[in-house]
């Protein structure tokens, strides 16, 4: 029984199980920033865009009657085809992923990379040992470097 609990042990804390597990919490986080921005400012401002229209509402009764909302359709208990749903979920799934693009764009340009190390050598061009940049001679085979 220990052994299995050292093993478990182990497994636990190893450096990739614990960034996976701080990743998904972060994720989960990162999650609930997005759908705000997504649903609390980006789709007020398509909505306003697309005259209002209410995604939500829109369905097909198969009762042959006319509701005026999706809710009054279910109160009724009617079946509707709610492709309203399905198009309000599309167009929150797209507006995500493109705040998401958007989001890791900003971080990336916030990253720059760093500077190369500027070179200190370089290669004498006749016998190929590495000399000082600086070098006119090359100290293994005496000849002249520019």
């Amino acid at each position: 029984m220990s052994k299995i609990v050292d093993e478990f042990k182990a497994f636990i804390m190893r450096g990739n199980v614990i960034d996976m597990a701080v990743g998904v919490i972060i994720g989960a986080a990162f999650s609930n920033i997005v759908s705000s921005l997504v649903n609390d400012i980006v789709m007020p401002i398509v909505t306003l865009i697309t005259g209002r229209i209410n995604f939500t509402d829109l369905m097909i009764p198969l009762d042959g009657n006319s509701y005026s909302t999706l809710a009054a359709a279910q109160e009724a208990g009617a079946s509707v085809i709610a492709y309203g749903n399905f198009i309000q979920m599309v167009v929150e799934f797209l507006l995500t992923a493109l705040v998401i693009f958007a989001v890791i764009k900003a971080i990336n340009k916030l990253h720059k990379p760093a500077p190369e190390p500027e070179k200190t050598t370089k290669i004498c061009p006749f016998c190929k040992s590495e000399i000082h940049k600086d070098a006119t001679k090359c100290p293994n085979c005496t000849s002249a470097v520019l």
